[in-house]
């Protein structure tokens, strides 16, 4: 097979991956009109376009430059938030951007950051930051905002704006982003019953040392609801 010949069929299984997660993510109920998928392939990246998830496929998917200083016709204004953090993270190779109320509703309420408090919460990070800037993405200035607060987590709450989570491959962005919904309904119930007890350092070290595994397991759970690529 020659190289040309391998690196299309790497953008091509890539590309399925973008699409089948981006229709998961629809299926999960995590986005309405609003939401993407985007995934690394070298110097650049693939995203979906600003159209409904749920009818994701292969043949819509935009490629855009890593280093590009314009968007190109048709891209999301949101894209810059996705460039952002590719930029400021080579470690990550998706990203999802969703909107699940959830996220809305303890970005209303919290102010720094999320702490974990199940086992499975640790694997957005030791604690998910809360960016406390509700404006749209949609220029790279403010998206490098969002990039900073990111930081080294796995997952940002955008308040008034949704979330974003990132992983080494789509589906572990998309098994994240349900993650973070759990996690955000478990502090919203938490805080009405009284004290909020959250996961200890070492607590979260041990779960964090078995999350690929964890990831690839729900990532599994979760794609079957993502459905057959629309025709």
């Amino acid at each position: 097979m020659s190289r040309r010949t391998t690196v299309e069929s790497s953008a091509d299984t890539l590309s399925a991956e973008v699409a089948v997660a981006a229709r998961t993510l629809a299926a999960l109920g995590l986005v309405s009109a609003f939401g993407h998928v985007s995934a690394r392939h070298g110097d650049h990246m693939l995203i979906t376009p600003p159209a409904d998830l749920a009818k994701a496929c292969t043949d819509t998917l935009l490629n855009i430059p890593l280093d590009t200083e314009a968007l190109p016709a048709g891209a999301p204004g949101e894209a810059w938030a996705h460039l952002a953090v590719y930029r400021a993270r080579p470690d990550v190779r998706a990203v999802a951007r969703a909107t699940p109320e959830s996220a809305f509703a303890v970005g209303g309420t919290a102010s720094g950051t999320i702490p974990p408090l199940h086992g499975q919460g640790a694997l957005l990070g030791e604690a998910v930051p809360v960016h406390d800037d509700a404006r749209l993405m949609r220029s790279a200035g403010i998206a490098e905002g969002t990039a900073r607060t990111l930081g080294n987590a796995d997952a940002v709450v955008l308040r008034g704006n949704g979330a974003l989570t990132t992983g080494d491959a789509p589906g572990h962005a998309v098994a994240r982003m349900w993650l973070l919904d759990a996690t955000c309904r478990l502090h919203l119930a938490a805080r009405r019953a009284g004290a909020v007890h959250s996961l200890t350092r070492e607590e979260i070290t041990a779960w964090r040392a078995a999350g690929p595994p964890l990831l690839d397991r729900l990532w599994a759970h979760l794609r079957s609801l993502g459905g057959p690529s629309p025709r």
